[in-house]
């Protein structure tokens, strides 16, 4: 059975993962780590502070806040713990460090822990391989919850990365057209963010060329999806040795 801390256990994605293990008999979360305790159903121990958690485990799940995740990756470096990170928007000097905790511990990172967008990654890389040197522009606009606090989302940028890696990084990503008065460039992805509701995320990948449009989307009707990938990778990542994973590797 694997043993996980769930890091940010009183979130909404933390309290979705607490339901999926207890109903899982290879996994259980033997504590949670969150700033506030005003849950009082968790049947694991809750710690407000992280340096406090002494239950020994097999593996941490991330599903807190960007300014939380440096006093993670001291925790599980200090424990050795494999550690599964799902948050996103962090910062290029956040995103350093943990790949260099990834050479004493394993980590596995993904801004989005679904199948069905990291089968999108993969296919990806083959539609802009044809469609790109045809002359198709790419836009990508995603959708979210207002409470969503990153733009764009971290998946939203590993979908334009994917495409980017396809074709040898020669494109360059734009947020905001509001500024600038010119045509558009034919090396560019677009990338808009809209926040509103309870939308749980949607992506949108637009490839407009002459005459034509084709339109690929993927959208999440829950947050179910997300938290059974990471419960997933959470049992995949346990025992690894050090190093970079990703949602590749699980599926």
């Amino acid at each position: 059975m694997t043993r996980i801390i769930m890091h940010g256990c009183n979130g909404k994605m933390g309290q979705v993962i607490t339901g999926i293990c207890a109903n899982d008999p290879d996994c259980e979360i033997v504590a949670g780590i969150d700033i506030s305790d005003h849950i009082k159903t968790n049947t694991y121990p809750v710690f407000t502070d992280i340096n406090t958690c002494d239950v020994d485990a097999d593996v941490v799940i991330d599903f807190a806040s960007a300014k939380a995740v440096d006093g993670l990756l001291d925790f599980c470096e200090k424990r050795a713990l494999p550690l599964v990170l799902c948050t996103t928007g962090l910062s290029e000097e956040q995103l350093a460090r943990v790949k260099k905790h990834s050479e004493k511990t394993a980590v596995l990172r993904s801004a989005n822990m679904s199948l069905g967008i990291n089968m999108l990654l993969k296919v990806l890389k083959e539609v802009s391989k044809t469609l790109a040197p045809a002359g198709f522009d790419i836009e990508i606009v995603e959708k979210h919850h207002n409470q969503k606090v990153d733009a764009p989302s971290g998946t939203a940028l590993a979908l334009a990365d994917s495409i980017n890696d396809a074709l040898d990084s020669e494109y360059h990503y734009v947020y905001d057209r509001s500024q600038v008065r010119q045509k558009r460039d034919p090396k560019e992805i677009g990338i808009s963010a809209v926040r509103g509701g309870s939308i749980v995320g949607d992506h949108e990948i637009i490839f407009a060329g002459n005459d034509e449009v084709i339109t690929i989307t993927h959208t999440a009707y829950s947050k179910a999806l997300f938290a059974n990938g990471a419960v997933q990778a959470a049992k995949f990542l346990a025992g690894k040795p050090a190093g970079m994973y990703d949602m590749s590797q699980v599926i």
